[in-house]
Parts: structure tokens; C-alpha cells; sequence
């Protein structure tokens, strides 16, 4: 199965994203809405090792950290359709497989990751490349081997609120940061996982400063010289829910360092 490899350090995309970072944003509000919790069809496939994790960064910037739990496993790449130029990072899926011979009831979690965007993802089809060990814990007891030799299945989808049990949102300091280039990765979303818009604000500040998304989950802002501690509000790109999280950057932050919140989306 063709997949995007993981990415490299921020550094050396500098240019793409001082380009986008300097781009003044057009983004209309995000709706209001609910989450659709319906059944849809798709295709879905496996990489890696039979039982692996299937973990290897992959094109949402995540990492080392889909290397372990709680994503360790329930990683996934999944077709542009549902990449969204990776602003559908971090969102949660069901996943489950049809013929009853072989597949039991079960629907696994996955999270995406992670774009697939060739092959059986080309062509606007949904499609879901599993970890090996998430794809055989579809089948019935004592058939995973089996199902996984089945490559290519027909399987049902649908999305399911994020859990991050004891986790509270984290932002991780891209590297490459200073004080007049800031990039954030959002990190244990819990509800819908995904991240329509951030803004962050500034120490003595009233006023909410707009990021812009750069690729995958990565979002950044060119200003300066910025002042933390910084507060950080992000919206879900799904529902539209709002949450702010105050002096979460200290004044002394580092980039490559990882701040957590004291608070998470309620379930």
C-alpha cells in the first residue's frame, strides 16, 4: 500500500511555511453543527507487520507519539477525502468489516495520522490503510491471519468522539520556533479530535491573534517579537466547539517542548 512517509524536521520546510504563515487567512466561520455518527461505506486495507502497530510518524506531524500509547496501534492513514489537507488529524473513526464468515461485530478505533494519497486512496474513494494489528482485530476469534490475506475489504465507517482517558490537551512547540515564529501541534483532543482554527494570545493582551494552518496538524503565526506566557484557543473543525486554555506556553518556553493543559473537551 503507497503512504506518505513521515515528514522531516520543521526546519527544513522553512520556506513552504513562512509562505503560508505570512498568508492573511480566509477561512469563513466554522458551523455549528454535530458530529455525524452514521454508517457509510468504504474500502480499507493494512501496512506493515501482521500484528504491528503500523506506526511510523506519518503526514499529521505527530511523531514519536504515535509510536505509543494511547495512539500505539490505533494509528491510521485514511484517502484525502477524509485527510482534509490535514485538517482531519486527530479525528477518531469506527471501523468495521462485512462478511460475517469471517468478521466479527467488533468495530476498532482509529486515529488519523497519517494520508494515503495513492493507490487504493486515489480518486475521491474513502479508504482507511489500518495497522496490521487493528485490521486483523476485525475478524472473528482465530481469523485475523486470514482476513489480513484478504488485502483489500469492504468495511463500514463512521466517526466516534475521541477518549484520552486521564489526558489533558497538550500544544507542542514545533521546532524551528523563535519569538517571531510561532508553530503549535495540538495534542489528546478529546471529543472531536480535529482543529478547525487556533488563535493564541499574548501575555497583558485582550486581543486573540489568528494562527494559520501550515500542514497536517501544524499551525503557526508570524509575529513579533511575541511575549508569553501565551493562552491558546482552538476550534474543532467538526462541531465547532470552542475551548481556551490560559497560560499554557510559559514565558520561558522552549521549542521541541510539549505544555499541557489542565483542562479537556467534555464528553
Amino acid at each position: 500500500m503507497q503512504r506518505r512517509g513521515g515528514f522531516g524536521g520543521i526546519v527544513t520546510l522553512c520556506c513552504l511555511v513562512l509562505f503560508q504563515c505570512s498568508m492573511v487567512s480566509t477561512a469563513v466561520p466554522v458551523p455549528q453543527h454535530k458530529v455525524d455518527l452514521h454508517w457509510y461505506p468504504a474500502t480499507a486495507t493494512w501496512y506493515g507487520s501482521p500484528d504491528g502497530d503500523g506506526s511510523d510518524g506519518g503526514a499529521c506531524g505527530y511523531g514519536s507519539l504515535v509510536d505509543v500509547k494511547p495512539l500505539r496501534a490505533r494509528v491510521g492513514a485514511v484517502s484525502p477525502v477524509l485527510f482534509k489537507n490535514g485538517e482531519g488529524c486527530g479525528a477518531c473513526f469506527k471501523v468495521k468489516c462485512l462478511d460475517k464468515s469471517i468478521c466479527s461485530r467488533r468495530a476498532v478505533t482509529i486515529i488519523v495520522t497519517d494520508e494515503c494519497p495513492g493507490g487504493y486512496c486515489a480518486n475521491g474513494r474513502t479508504h482507511f490503510d489500518l495497522s496490521g494489528a487493528a485490521f486483523g482485530r476485525m475478524a472473528i476469534t482465530g481469523e485475523s491471519s486470514q482476513l489480513r490475506n484478504r488485502g483489500e475489504l469492504p468495511v463500514l465507517y463512521r466517526r466516534t468522539p475521541c477518549k484520552y482517558p486521564g489526558k489533558n490537551i497538550a500544544f507542542h512547540v514545533n521546532e524551528g520556533s523563535t519569538d517571531y515564529w510561532l508553530s503549535l501541534l495540538v495534542e489528546f483532543e478529546d471529543g472531536d479530535g480535529d482543529v478547525g482554527s487556533m488563535h493564541i494570545r499574548e501575555a497583558n493582551s485582550d486581543e486573540w491573534l489568528e494562527m494559520n494552518h501550515v500542514w497536517g496538524a501544524n499551525w503557526c503565526i508570524i509575529r513579533g517579537p511575541l511575549k508569553g506566557p501565551f493562552s491558546v484557543k482552538l476550534t474543532t473543525l467538526s462541531a465547532g466547539r470552542t475551548l481556551s486554555a490560559r497560560d499554557v506556553i510559559p514565558r520561558n518556553w522552549s521549542p521541541k517542548a510539549t505544555y499541557t493543559s489542565r483542562l479537556n473537551f467534555k464528553l
